[in-house]
């Protein structure tokens, strides 16, 4: 059971947070626009199913591990940087042999997987609801870890309806641009681009992690 006079507070910081442009809504953003709606909604997906294991990580008190082993913190930033500037790599080096659109388009499983792989493959999520949750939890309202994990999965929800939104808005755009080749390219630069910009953040919190 959730403390209720917290629960307007926690939706309007939920909202705040859920709209304001992060690393998630720039992966989401940057496929919708190389891959299309489809891909935008699977992104969205797999970005929900990551935040499922990061909401029942801090439920269970295991970002509090992760928080004090910071060799295991720093090995996640870089795998995940690591992942993000291969994804980079790749993206771009098509976009040099195959500038019409959708050409290669990967599976659906494929997108769903990656996206899954990007939410989890960043810690800070997981130690962002260790530090964020528990601000409107109450002793009073039973077992914290329910209370935990109930919101969390509010957050969840929020979270998909609005990383959906962006999705398919992204990709509707992204069909309107891909139309000439030229275009094509570009958007997968770009697309290429983002996901480097996110690897130099991840690497770049692996490295402080490390020097730390």
């Amino acid at each position: 059971m959730l403390d209720l006079t917290l629960l307007p507070a926690y939706l309007a910081a939920v909202a705040i947070i859920t709209i304001t442009p992060g690393p998630d809504a720039a992966y989401i953003t940057a496929v919708a626009l190389e891959r299309g709606p489809r891909a935008g909604l699977l992104s969205a997906t797999g970005m929900a199913l990551g935040m499922v294991v990061h909401v029942t990580a801090a439920a269970l008190g295991l970002a509090v591990l992760l928080r004090s082993t910071p060799v295991a913190l720093m090995l996640v930033e870089a795998v995940g940087g690591l992942y993000l500037a291969w994804l980079a790599t790749t993206t771009i080096r098509s976009s040099r042999k195959t500038p019409t659109a959708h050409s290669g388009t990967p599976p659906g499983r494929q997108v769903l997987r990656r996206a899954v792989l990007t939410n989890l493959l960043n810690p800070k999520t997981v130690l962002f609801f260790a530090a964020f949750l528990p601000r409107f939890t109450s002793p009073e309202q039973g077992p914290r870890w329910l209370q935990l994990l109930t919101l969390g999965l509010i957050f969840l929800v929020v979270g998909l309806l609005w990383d959906s939104t962006i999705g398919l808005c992204a990709g509707r755009l992204g069909r309107q641009l891909l139309r000439g080749p030229r275009t094509a390219m570009t958007v997968n630069v770009v697309t290429g681009t983002t996901f480097a910009v996110l690897a130099t953040f991840l690497l770049q919190d692996a490295l402080t992690t490390a020097v730390a």
